[in-house]
């Protein structure tokens, strides 16, 4: 593998500036992450705080008893138990991890652990938050395969009516299974295929919910980099977070109303604001028959508002004390909860995230907390040789696709190929045609008045075939350089597919049965730098 990094903007314009530290944005944060002594200034604060590390430390074990593990992993919790601080990332489980840029935010935490370890000749421990609390499964039952030249949805097949926590959605083993078999098949038959569904078998049946599935997958692929994983769904962890809820309903509006403060001056600014918050939002969710509702504030009680249920705060307070697995985060409080929770020195994030983060600087502030410094993802593009070779084949520029796809070239190759005399010779024959036809059309009514109905059919059957004729030049056309289509596609697919980066539709499992087992190692173990830069691996 080979690494290059390029310029290449941020997917939206507040990202863009943030990676650049620009005013007014980096105003937003409570951190300036391009000082020099950012990360030095970030460890003194935490070390002004307290944290639950030795009980989180054992619920993070607990949760990972029976996950793949080493002796790496068994260090990073006894660093977590003797004051280690963390750098954390979080994101729902899709299923075979999801898109790449699950993978990016994991090796994002694990290199930025590993360098400032280093640095700050102080214990840094990677910790991925998944996010299992979620309950928007249409967007992690599926993964994108490409099959006959064109990119596949492939959908796991069992339904799930309710809203549901991810983290309580179980699988039928054997329906797992053949949808596997269904995938890998697609992906075609390499010399590690045959490990890999053995592997992959295994998972399934030692796991039965899609967080448990999910988490068991990432620490099979990176156990060696001490990393760690907690659900925040898990039940266990609740009981951490119990007394946190506590001020989070007692301060359910003064949230709000800070978050919406926040948004104004934000849109004053010139930029759009990412949340959808109301002033009576409560921000948190509580689990009624086995689904998720939102809790809104109403006067004195709070509501679930779609079935209309309220419950006073004295009612959810008891609920807190007794079932605090009940309540969730929303994307507005999961932040807070995780800066209570972890001694973060810095927090790994996507675009979006960074853009909504910028959002919940004042709902920090209202605990008399500091967002920890929030850093950009590491952005990759896995480039293939084969696939680099075509884009030199057609003079294209690697960054130039990343950027912006292909599109616009396949459209001037197309033009380049027309022969406009041809379709020039094909509209005088249709206008002589259609002349002469109303010539035959004025004479026919001295005839018959109803006869230029057929005359009409007549026309409409000639013109018809010119369109045929058309249609048949462009096919063979296009077929004559197909081979060049053929290598558009190709690049397109794999680099910019549908439309977006390579991150947001690709999924390990087809790196992973091409490339073996070291794939996510080598991968890993690239020296990256953290400095907003777009990182090209070439394979």
């Amino acid at each position: 593998m080979e690494l290059e990094s390029l310029n290449i903007p941020a997917i939206n314009r507040f990202a863009s500036q943030y990676l650049n530290q620009e005013e007014p944005v980096a105003s937003f944060f409570h951190y300036k992450i391009n000082e020099p002594g950012v990360f030095s200034q970030r460890l003194l604060d935490l070390q002004s705080r307290e944290f639950p590390t030795l009980e989180l430390a054992d619920c993070i074990s607990e949760y990972m008893t029976s996950l793949p593990s080493s002796h790496q992993v068994e260090e990073s919790l006894t660093k977590l138990r003797n004051g280690a601080v963390t750098v954390v990332a979080g994101q729902q489980a899709g299923l075979l991890t999801g898109p790449l840029y699950t993978i990016h935010k994991i090796i994002s935490v694990i290199q930025l652990a590993k360098q400032q370890e280093k640095e700050l000749n102080h214990p840094v421990v990677p910790v991925f938050w998944i996010a299992g609390e979620d309950h928007d499964y249409q967007e992690v039952n599926h993964i994108y395969l490409e099959k006959d030249g064109k990119l596949e949805k492939f959908g796991y097949p069992e339904r799930v009516l309710e809203k549901k926590m991810t983290s309580h959605i179980t699988f039928s083993k054997s329906v797992m299974k053949k949808w596997l078999d269904d995938i890998t098949k697609t992906l075609g038959e390499t010399q590690y295929t045959k490990d890999l569904t053995k592997n992959l078998d295994e998972m399934v049946e030692s796991e039965d919910n899609l967080v448990r599935f999910f988490a068991h997958l990432v620490m099979s692929l990176f156990k060696d980099f001490g990393l760690l994983v907690i659900d925040s769904a898990y039940e266990p962890l609740r009981k951490l977070e119990s007394s946190h809820f506590h001020h989070l309903l007692e301060s359910s509006q003064s949230i709000s109303m800070a978050v919406l403060e926040q948004q104004e001056e934000i849109r004053q600014k010139g930029f759009s604001t990412q949340l959808e918050i109301s002033p009576t939002a409560a921000n948190l969710f509580l689990l009624i028959n086995n689904e998720r509702a939102l809790l809104e504030k109403d006067g004195s009680v709070f509501k679930d508002k779609t079935s209309g249920r309220a419950f006073s705060n004295e009612e959810l307070i008891r609920l807190v004390e007794q079932s605090p697995e009940r309540f969730s985060n929303n994307v507005v409080t999961r932040p807070i909860m995780q800066e209570w929770l972890f001694p973060s020195l810095a927090f790994i994030a996507g675009p979006g995230e960074i853009a909504y983060w910028g959002e919940l600087k004042k709902a920090f502030e209202h605990f008399d907390l500091t967002m920890p410094p929030v850093i950009p993802r590491l952005n990759i593009t896995i480039l293939e040789r084969d696939i680099e070779k075509k884009i030199h084949d057609l003079n294209l520029s690697v960054q130039h696709v990343i950027a912006e796809g292909v599109e616009f070239e396949r459209k001037v190759f197309w033009e380049s190929l027309q022969d406009y005399s041809i379709e020039e010779e094909i509209y005088e024959i249709e206008k002589t045609l259609q002349a002469k036809y109303e010539i035959i059309r004025e004479k026919a009514k001295e005839i018959d008045p109803n006869l230029h109905l057929i005359i009409n059919k007549n026309l409409e059957f000639h013109l018809s075939q010119f369109d045929f004729l058309r249609d048949k030049k462009e096919k063979s056309l296009k077929s004559k350089h197909e081979t060049t289509f053929r290598q558009f596609n190709k690049i397109e697919n794999c680099i910019r597919p549908n439309g977006g980066p390579q991150e947001r539709t690709w999924n390990t499992l087809y790196f992973l049965n091409k490339y073996g087992p070291t794939f996510i190692k080598d991968l890993t173990d690239l020296p990256y730098i953290f400095d907003g830069k777009h990182k090209i691996v070439y394979i």
